[in-house]
């Protein structure tokens, strides 16, 4: 009997991967702290840009001194006054500075976390204390702020600078629908080298670092005590963890509370950055004399 026929059977090719990828890139490693720090830039970067129009009202709120003609008061009125005087540009002024900073700061914060982590994890166990993560979040915080401040004082002196400019608006030209022609401002580079060269070196562009690093462990700590009393009271009965909504308010709310009890903090931190720049009334030689002042 004549034999049956060989079948001839052929390998599959393999699916070539995307450039997309990470496989693509990296193989078979674990590439989990690139994804979370691509995904902590991009949550970051976006989140700043929506609420830019908000921290630039409060930032000019922060370093504001009386008689110098530029002064803003509410909300609603501020948010107009931009309006009128600066457009739509004027609500993002200082947002480019935010978005290349958060990049530098989601890896060090990330890194320096997950270092800790290691360090302070007790043998045997998978999960950080209470205690212990609250250490490990605090360095991160500290480590991640000293890394990207200067990047911080010159987001804080874009967004200023356009609105000491606005103090003699009556003598600016005006453009076609009535708003001030405001002189071309110096952007992040050149608002860099003019603090480093003309204020200092570089211990200029770390002036009020010790007023942040003084809100830094606090804020994380109220953070992160009210976030988990929070939690548990958002927690239905019989579930072991809020839903997804449940967990946004509470990251909301945890997040204004730390932030109004440490607030001065902050105020302390944007006075003590500006406070070299012309048009500013007011002039502290350090933290102490700062908080004297005030």
């Amino acid at each position: 009997m004549p034999g049956k026929p060989a079948v001839l059977v052929t390998p599959e090719s393999p699916v070539p991967l995307s450039v997309w990828s990470s496989r693509y890139w990296f193989g078979n490693s674990d590439v989990t702290w690139l994804k979370h720090l691509v995904a902590g830039g991009v949550s970051g970067a976006v989140s700043r840009t929506v609420v830019s129009p908000l921290e630039r009202m409060k930032i000019l709120f922060q370093v504001q001194s009386k008689g110098t003609g530029t002064n803003y008061s509410g909300v609603f009125g501020t948010l107009a006054k931009i309006w009128r005087e600066e457009g739509i540009a004027g609500y993002m002024r200082g947002n480019g500075t935010n978005v290349v900073r958060i990049v530098p700061y989601s890896a060090v914060q990330f890194a320096t976390y997950e270092q800790l982590k290691k360090l302070l994890m007790e043998e045997g166990k998978t999960e950080l204390d209470t205690r212990r993560r609250l250490t490990a979040g605090a360095g991160a915080g500290i480590a991640s702020v000293a890394a990207t401040y200067p990047l911080d004082i010159v987001r804080t002196r874009i967004s200023v600078q356009t609105a000491h400019a606005l103090a003699n608006i009556n003598e600016l030209p005006k453009d076609a629908r009535g708003r001030p022609i405001i002189p071309k401002m110096p952007g992040i580079f050149e608002t860099f080298v003019k603090i480093y060269k003309s204020e200092g070196g570089l211990r200029a562009t770390y002036r009020g670092f010790g007023a942040t690093l003084a809100g830094v462990a606090p804020y994380i700590a109220l953070n992160f005590q009210c976030y988990e009393v929070l939690r548990k009271l958002f927690t239905p009965e019989g579930e072991s963890a809020p839903s997804g909504v449940r967990k946004l308010a509470c990251g909301a709310l945890a997040g204004c509370c730390a932030q109004t009890i440490t607030y001065p903090f902050d105020v302390l931190r944007r006075r003590m950055q500006v406070t070299s720049m012309s048009g500013i009334s007011y002039r502290y030689s350090s933290t102490f004399d700062a908080i004297r002042q005030m």
